[in-house]
C-alpha cells in the first residue's frame, strides 16, 4: 500500500475535511502510542498503519 492509498482510505471512512486532524491527534497503542502520521513519519508501513486504524475504527472487513 501506498500512502496516497491509505489516505484516500482514510478520508473514505472518516470524511474529507476531517482526516488529517483525526491522523494527527488520535494516539493509537498498537502504534506505540502514536498517532497515524507520527508512524508513517517514523517509517512505518502504510499497510501496517492502516491495519491498525482499521481496527481502531471498527471498519468492515471489506474496507480493510
Amino acid at each position: 500500500m501506498r500512502h496516497t492509498e491509505f489516505w484516500t482510505r482514510l478520508e473514505s471512512a472518516i470524511g474529507p475535511g476531517r482526516t488529517r486532524a483525526w491522523a494527527n491527534s488520535h494516539v493509537m497503542p498498537a502504534l506505540g502510542n502514536r498517532t497515524a502520521v507520527e508512524a508513517l513519519e517514523a517509517g512505518e508501513d502504510p499497510k501496517t498503519v492502516w491495519a491498525v486504524v482499521h481496527r481502531t475504527l471498527e471498519l468492515p472487513e471489506s474496507e480493510r
